[in-house]
């Protein structure tokens, strides 16, 4: 295996596939997100179920060539420093004007070619998500992008994350913040929804997300 190979998997991928992770001072493993904590580090396909069979099989001991303790809740503590790093990346490109709260304007966005992705608060009326789903139908129907949707933050976090006003739809735009922050997202929901089969075949983020950011 070279540095970069899940130790899961035995998969050879690129940095941004993956997640790399260390022991801190005390012999615990953390992840390394911003992949610049000091000391060896191992790296682990960024999958939910792959951190938690490499916990459950204790290949960190392995991969970190040392006694470490990596305990049942690392997969949870990971998934929790992911969530608050795409949120942290939203409440920039809000700033940044990359992102547009309320209903009205998150579906102006969508037909108007602006919009890149949609976010939705967990306790969003299911009759809010349908007209904005109405837009985005329109807009592939058109031969525009498929638009994806996301639910992925507890209820009150996106309100948080964008400044107050109690948000419950927003729109992520065209352009570096809200590609910055549509990458984050995407991250986020491979890391939650993706097997350890890889199957690519489901989830709209796969499909179109991944190809608006690396255009």
């Amino acid at each position: 295996m070279n540095d970069r190979s899940c130790i899961v998997t035995g998969r050879q991928l690129s940095a941004d596939e993956m997640i790399r992770f260390v022991a801190d001072p005390d012999g615990n493993v953390v992840p390394d997100l911003k992949r610049d904590l000091p000391g060896r580090g191992c790296w682990v396909t960024a999958h939910r179920d792959l951190v938690d069979k490499a916990v459950a099989k204790k290949l960190f001991r392995r991969g970190l060539k040392q006694d470490v303790s990596a305990d049942l809740e690392l997969g949870a503590r990971t998934d929790h420093l992911i969530a608050k790093r795409a949120l942290g990346q939203l409440g920039l490109a809000r700033k940044a004007g990359g992102v547009v709260t309320g209903a009205v304007q998150v579906d102006k966005a969508v037909r108007s070619g602006e919009a890149i992705a949609v976010l939705h608060d967990a306790g969003a009326a299911p009759d809010g998500v349908r007209k904005i789903d109405q837009a985005r139908t329109f807009v592939r129907r058109m031969d525009g992008p498929d638009i994806p949707a996301f639910k992925s933050f507890a209820e009150g976090e996106l309100d948080l994350a964008l400044g107050g006003g109690n948000v419950i739809h927003a729109a992520i735009l065209d352009g570096q913040p809200g590609r910055a922050a549509l990458r984050h997202l995407v991250f986020l929901d491979r890391f939650r929804h993706f097997s350890a089969e890889f199957d690519t075949s489901g989830g709209a983020s796969e499909k179109t997300a991944k190809d608006m950011i690396t255009e």
